[in-house]
């Protein structure tokens, strides 16, 4: 057949840069090629650096069959031979020179033909186009010739069709986040902090100074007490306001996929990882991340973290190539994490660097000047919440009651008590009467059946707590549930203690 190499030119440039969708184009490409050709499959393959592994990414077949995206890990050797060949190629499953003999099993090689076309654009070879027909020798020098007059058309259609699929993966990164973060703005708003200018004025102290910095910040306190209210403060307080704040609880992830929530993976990293994904650091940059129960972090995630916070780059799940962020860390806790760390459950180094400026937020029952205003601002919210238009009033006496409890949950037990109360006396006046019952087992050390505070020292206050807390845990001070745990300190550090105050233990007691 004689052949105008002008015209086969043209028509084949027209075909493959007809689309940027790669399957489209190379379809087009496909069945006028079959004319030239013989063809019963066609690849566009790419050299994924990040996987080491040739990954397809379009396929076309004689009878319409799906191929599924494959990807062949590169034995040694074979990257840097694949990186000399500019022209067209014959592969050969039997020749023993050849690097691609290796994976030919892997290829499906055997009783086929393989017309290999090097795609390189300038000096960077960004992929290459396979041409399959079944039988073995039915590709001549004629076609390795003639296939080379196209090599420029198929390698600006690849690059093109890349450069489309990294716009349309980063417009849809862009709208991701921007999703993402709308959620969190919404979850946010509203959201204030009460008793800033009273009880927790020292803690608001303490977030002005360090808000407007960029170091690591700690906030630890009992559940229920606020750290998330704080750390939203730290954050829109900050050079960082416009940036993305990403929250996370460290404690609600399954502990075999937080590696890849909080730094995300790379594509075939393992079972079901079909695409790259962005882990939560990553969604960080340029802002803020907000760690959470920074003390339920499995060893493995400790060590990631605390590069992170060296570093400042970190490493996706089945990669190897560092990636910056510039983000800025606050993490909270409601446990003892210097306790964890003498007993070798918590890094210490990653200990070191999370307490360069800790902020501790005292519990409810601390700053009680904190309980009117609160009750007001969660009866107003709640009422809201639920379509009430005039918020209820607080019955006489019952205001008392409030003042005199514990509140063990703090803040977090005193919205659910208001909602369940609204709930409970609709149309009326709250009344709070739960809390008779609960009142005198949580109101604390040093409070009278009428409800005044007696004088008493630290240490009665403390051994008080003590017995109270070793009755629960039914004498026990180690293990879970053991009076250390409840009191997140450290076993012998609460021995100590009990010595020192006069409480009998183990063989003492006995």
């Amino acid at each position: 057949m004689v052949i105008n190499r002008d015209e086969f030119f043209r028509e084949v440039t027209l075909r493959i840069c007809s689309s940027l969708h790669l399957e489209t184009a190379l379809r087009n490409a496909f069945v006028y090629l079959q004319t030239y050709f013989p063809l019963d499959d066609i690849y566009l393959d790419i050299l994924d650096q990040n996987l080491g592994a040739i990954r397809r990414i379009a396929h076309i077949a004689t009878h319409e069959e799906m191929a599924q995206e494959e990807i062949v890990p590169l034995p040694e050797g074979l990257w840097e031979w694949m990186h000399k060949k500019r022209a067209p190629f014959l592969v050969l499953h039997t020749d023993p020179k050849n690097y691609i003999r290796s994976i030919a099993p892997l290829i499906k090689l055997k009783g086929n033909s393989d017309l290999v076309l090097p795609l390189w654009i300038e000096e960077e070879m960004i992929g290459f186009l396979v041409m399959r027909a079944k039988g073995e020798n039915r590709y001549s020098s004629e076609h390795v010739d003639l296939l080379a007059t196209v090599s420029e058309p198929f390698a600006i259609a690849l690059a093109n069709a890349l450069a489309h699929q990294s716009l349309v993966k980063y417009r849809d990164t862009l709208i991701d986040d921007n999703r993402y973060l709308k959620k969190e703005l919404l979850a946010q708003a509203g959201d204030e902090i009460v008793g800033g200018n009273s009880g927790l004025r020292n803690v608001m102290e303490m977030v002005r100074q360090v808000a407007p910095l960029n170091n690591t910040v700690l906030l630890m306190g009992e559940t229920g007490t606020g750290k998330e209210l704080v750390a939203n403060a730290i954050h829109f307080a900050s050079p960082r306001k416009d940036g993305p704040f990403i929250k996370v609880n460290c404690g609600a992830i399954p502990i075999e996929l937080i590696d890849s929530e909080l730094f995300g993976h790379e594509r075939g990293a393992f079972t079901g990882a079909i695409a790259e994904k962005r882990g939560r650091f990553e969604r960080a940059n340029g802002g803020t991340i907000f760690l959470d129960e920074i003390g339920e972090l499995p060893p493995q995630a400790q060590v990631r973290l605390l590069r992170v916070l060296q570093n400042r780059e970190l490493e996706r799940v089945g990669g190897n190539k560092p990636i910056s962020v510039d983000i800025r860390v606050i993490a909270a806790t409601h446990r003892n994490l210097e306790g964890m760390v003498s007993e070798n459950r918590f890094r210490e180094d990653l200990w070191f660097r999370l307490n360069v400026f800790p902020i501790i937020l005292p519990p409810l029952r601390q700053r009680k000047e904190d309980i009117p205003p609160l009750m007001r601002y969660f009866i107003a919210h709640k009422s809201r919440e639920m379509g009430i238009a005039v918020p209820p009033g607080i019955a006489p006496g019952a205001l008392d009651r409030l003042m005199n409890y514990g509140w063990p949950g703090n803040v977090r037990e005193m919205e659910n008590l208001v909602e369940r109360e609204i709930i409970r006396n609709r149309g009326g006046q709250l009344r709070f009467d739960t809390l008779h019952a609960e009142g005198a087992d949580k109101a604390g050390p040093g409070r009278d059946s009428g409800g005044l505070e007696l004088a008493v020292s630290l240490d009665e206050a403390m051994a008080s707590h003590i017995r109270r807390v070793l009755k629960i845990a039914d004498g026990r001070i180690n293990g879970p549930g053991g009076a250390a745990d409840l009191l997140k300190i450290n076993a012998n550090t609460l021995r100590g203690r009990m010595k020192k105050l006069g409480i009998s233990y183990g063989r003492d007691k006995r």
